[in-house]
């Protein structure tokens, strides 16, 4: 089987938006690929987050994808900074980049411009680093969003110099993963197009039935239907995703029914959503506190995780150590 790899930022809990959009697709992948999942700490640290949080995140990251359904047995799951080797190949990879190239990065430059009193140079190499975790594993391809394509160009490059400099055929380059019809874009509660922790219009896979219920009685609407048989506007649009997704294909035909005659109340279309979204969340909710609750599980998991990425990137830095001239 083709290997993937795909890093996990450890940037808080996951929401609805993660869940539907890259999630579900890597439970599906485990069963299709040979795939390794990493919790990137490090690459975290370009903002710099607080020593007591570092650890606590991984294990909440971790303790969510485990209750969406990633299987250690079927994928590894390790955290990155349980890897050393990664940071003797970034140092290498580092050796051949240059810094006009590395300056171009569109998400460098996004980032110097949000925080300018932080552009450090973690930062800056980030693609590198990012190749580091994936030419290690020498992966086939790479789970992406549209974010990444430069990022992953980055990495391609930089497996495709080091054979060039070497006159080797040694890493191959990774190819870009798209979910394609596997994922689904989910909106924001705000009416916006795309649901995100920035934008402050997330369902998360921890909230309460509570929560979740006052939340979605907030989503943004209109005046309602004038028209029979008239196209929906986008927050309207965004709400009847929710119920395509969480409701059943007779309750979405109902309200589709009620949106055409006119007959439609908002009121009666959140309460159904919020309802079957608590029902969705709930089962999920209650694995991912069992797991946080159970850290000698976690712990373990993530340490067999590391053994296994080890062993892989353990292997590759050896030939590649070899191939530059080092001593192995």
């Amino acid at each position: 089987m083709e290997k993937v790899v795909s890093g996990i930022r450890p940037t808080g809990n996951l929401h609805l938006g993660n869940y539907f959009g890259a999630v579900r697709s890597f439970v599906k992948m485990q069963d299709e690929y040979d795939c390794m999942f990493f919790i990137a700490d490090w690459h975290s640290l370009t903002t710099h987050p607080k020593p007591g949080d570092i650890q606590q995140s991984a294990r909440t990251i971790l303790a969510e994808y485990l209750a969406c359904g990633i299987d250690p047995k079927k994928a590894p799951i390790y955290v990155q900074s349980d890897v050393p080797e990664t940071l003797e190949l970034y140092l290498y990879l580092n050796m051949n980049m240059y810094l006009g190239e590395l300056e171009r990065v569109t998400t460098f430059k996004e980032k110097a411009r949000k925080q300018p009193d932080n552009v450090n140079a973690g930062l800056l190499t980030y693609p590198t680093l990012m190749a580091a975790d994936i030419l290690q594993h020498r992966a086939a391809k790479v789970p992406v969003g549209k974010d990444q394509e430069q990022n992953m160009e980055q990495a391609r490059k930089c497996a495709r110099r080091f054979n060039n400099i070497y006159g080797v055929d040694f890493f191959p380059e990774p190819q870009n993963f798209y979910f394609s019809d596997q994922a689904i874009k989910i909106p924001g509660l705000d009416g916006s197009g795309k649901m995100g922790k920035s934008e402050g219009n997330c369902i998360y896979l921890r909230d309460d039935d509570k929560t979740i219920r006052k939340k979605v009685m907030k989503a943004v609407t209109d005046a309602g239907p004038q028209e029979p048989n008239s196209p929906r506007p986008e927050v309207i649009e965004n709400l009847f995703t929710f119920l395509r997704i969480v409701s059943s294909p007779e309750v979405y035909a109902h309200f589709d029914a009620q949106w055409n005659d006119c007959t439609l109340r908002y009121g009666d279309l959140k309460k159904q959503i919020a309802e079957d979204l608590c029902a969705m969340v709930a089962p999920i909710r209650e694995r991912i506190e069992a797991f946080s609750a159970d850290v000698d599980l976690l712990d373990r998991i993530a340490r067999e995780g590391a053994e296994v990425a080890r062993a892989s990137a353990a292997a590759t830095v050896r030939e590649v150590r070899k191939i530059i001239g080092f001593r192995v």
